[in-house]
């Protein structure tokens, strides 16, 4: 049967010139929100970011085809995953392994692209720069199924899928009722009973967990740790965890360095734990967990578990060691909820509900190799969690945040409750999506919203012309075009930044609370004008007795410095004109 294939627009005709320079302006309807990362995802060394309105967009390195641009360009901002087919899926869910991608739509129905030399695409061994249908769950029924219609040559409908993931050189898939599914380079039983690693394209059930619902699924190099219902089906808080594959440090968390082939029970995440299980992620050769504790209260505690390889610091315990038990990280906030976490290669990243990001393990927690490290006081690996500062509001607190994603050496956070990226790390074939290949050791701004139409086919524009060998006028025309147009946009964005968190800085200065959009009087968003006393002292009919208090205490301090320094300029006022008075009297004869 042969492969959908989604064909780029870009593809199907060519742009002149001329039709980029004429292109009529938007109109003001155009003038709305931009898109809403809903999702991220990120490979070795490229990113997926999924908006509101079932886009994907891509960026980083392009070999292979895992950005989905119909080539293997890099691309150094978010681009837009090649697509044409009518009617163009909604996509609601993304993942990234190593050098290859998938893409969930709306229907259940699975797209790949990318590295497929282990089959991990779903279809064949050949890779593919375009986004495909994984046709084979077209021709599956649920695992439920399986064996009877095997029977009988009764039709099935097609397999629907809820959530992916990818990750190394394999993927996974949970199905609408709860069963899961493998493709690509996975832990696997020899018919002697062993243990191997096996490449399939096609994709495999996990009978395992046959009888329950399978509700997260976390992969690395060679591991895999799912969260299972304890029971039939999933109730909210009833989460068991279970690992197998490569075990040669420890990574299950089952207290041993022995390889498994099949699913087995981390004991300590297990019925009997007094911790339920919320969040699962894989490194390389190591594991985190999040956890709630189980408990009546109101108040959530909730705790980071890792285990397994330790050599760059990235099981955060203040040591390099290997662990093969699951142990919590100290030194992470006790009094907010941890909300996001994730696992690159060597090092980890979690995200509070207050806007904190706290990262360990290789490079000072920044997962950058030896080749691109920091010098001086602050090189080296860090053991212990580490805070990142936030650019936007010049403390240790992002603002909205929403999810971290973590590459192989470098990271992206979502926030401004899903209209902002933030990324850090190795900044090498673009993938910090900035338009630039440095690294950068603290948070900069993605350069999102996405490029606007226009820009997008000065892009295209030039790619088709390098690839056709074009060299003439048109072509340098485009080239120059695109590096105006680029730095342009890079600048306004830069500005754009510095506004931002000027405002922000001034607004809680002002009013004691961080700037939110969503919240913006009345007042500014219908006039030009902003009536600050007016705003001010709605504030102050709005609080309780506690922020009074505290606003009372915050201005009752500023008044009192400006007295101390209207006195102190006075004072020395005063010596100066005493010191001119007794100058002018000793000249006088």
């Amino acid at each position: 049967m042969p492969r959908v294939v989604l064909v780029p627009s870009s593809l199907s005709h060519s742009h002149s010139s001329s039709a980029v320079s004429s292109t009529a302006p938007l109109p003001p309807a155009a003038a709305q929100m931009p898109p809403k990362v809903v999702a991220v995802a990120a490979g070795e060394a490229h990113t997926l970011a999924l908006s509101g309105d079932g886009e994907v967009y891509s960026w980083g390195r392009g070999m292979f085809g895992r950005l989905g641009t119909g080539r293997e360009a890099d691309e150094h901002v978010p681009t837009a995953v090649a697509g044409g087919g009518s009617p163009r899926p909604r996509f609601v869910a993304v993942a990234a392994g190593a050098y290859h991608s998938l893409a969930l739509d709306d229907e259940g129905s699975l797209w790949s692209w990318g590295y497929n030399i282990y089959g991990q695409l779903g279809y064949g061994e050949e890779n593919s720069p375009f986004p495909c249908l994984v046709e084979r769950f077209q021709d599956l029924g649920s695992p439920e199924t399986l064996q009877a219609e095997a029977q009988n040559s009764g039709t099935q409908s097609s397999l629907k899928l809820s959530s992916v993931k990818a990750g190394g050189m394999m993927s996974f898939a949970i199905d609408t009722l709860g069963a899961m599914w493998m493709w690509g380079n996975c832990p696997q039983q020899t018919d002697a009973g062993e243990f191997c690693i096996a490449a399939s394209s096609v994709p495999l059930p996990v009978w395992d967990f046959h009888g329950h619902t399978v509700v997260k699924v976390a992969c690395g190099n060679e591991h895999v740790v799912a969260a299972v219902s304890a029971g039939e089906t999933y109730t909210g808080c009833d989460l068991v965890c279970y690992a197998w594959g490569n075990n040669n440090h420890g990574q299950l968390g089952l207290g041993d360095k022995e390889s498994r082939s099949r699913p087995v029970l981390i004991s300590g995440f297990g019925e009997g734990s007094s911790w339920d299980v919320y969040e699962i992620a894989c490194g390389a050769w190591h594991t985190a967990v999040l956890t709630n504790k189980k408990s009546f209260d109101v108040d959530l505690e909730s705790r980071c578990w890792t285990f397994g390889l330790g050599d760059n610091g990235q099981l955060g315990h203040g040591t390099t060691a290997t662990i093969c038990s699951p142990q919590p990280v100290d030194g992470l906030p006790t009094g907010s909820f941890l909300i996001s976490l994730d696992c690159g290669l060597f090092h980890t990243t979690v995200v509070s509900s207050d806007g904190e990001v706290w990262c360990w393990g290789m490079e000072r927690g920044l997962g950058l190799c030896p080749d691109a490290s920091f010098s001086g006081v602050d090189s080296g690996d860090a053991l212990r969690p580490i805070r990142v500062q936030s650019p936007e509001t010049n403390g240790f607190k992002f603002l909205g945040p929403v999810q971290v994603t973590c590459g192989a050496a470098h990271t992206v956070l979502v926030a401004g409750d899903g209209y902002r990226m933030w990324a850090w790390g190795r900044g090498r074939s673009g993938v910090l999506g900035r338009n630039q290949t440095a690294d950068s050791y603290i948070p900069c701004v993605v350069m999102w919203p996405p490029l606007d139409e226009n820009f997008q086919e000065i892009r295209e524009d030039r790619a088709q012309a390098s690839t056709s060998g074009v060299n003439d006028q048109n072509s340098a025309e485009l080239e120059q075009k695109l590096s105006a147009a680029s730095e342009e946009l890079q600048f306004l964005r830069s500005k754009l930044t510095l506004m931002e968190r000027y405002a922000n800085i001034l607004h809680i200065s002002i009013f004691r609370k961080p700037l939110d959009e969503r919240t913006l009087p009345r007042s500014l968003q219908e006039s030009p004008v902003f009536d600050i006393r007016k705003e001010f002292e709605n504030i102050l009919d709005t609080a309780d007795t506690d922020e009074l208090n505290r606003l009372e205490i915050f201005y009752r301090s500023m008044l009192s410095g400006v007295k101390d320094k209207l006195l102190k300029r006075r004072v020395q006022e005063m010596v100066q004109e005493c010191i001119v008075s007794l100058s002018a009297g000793r000249q006088t004869p």
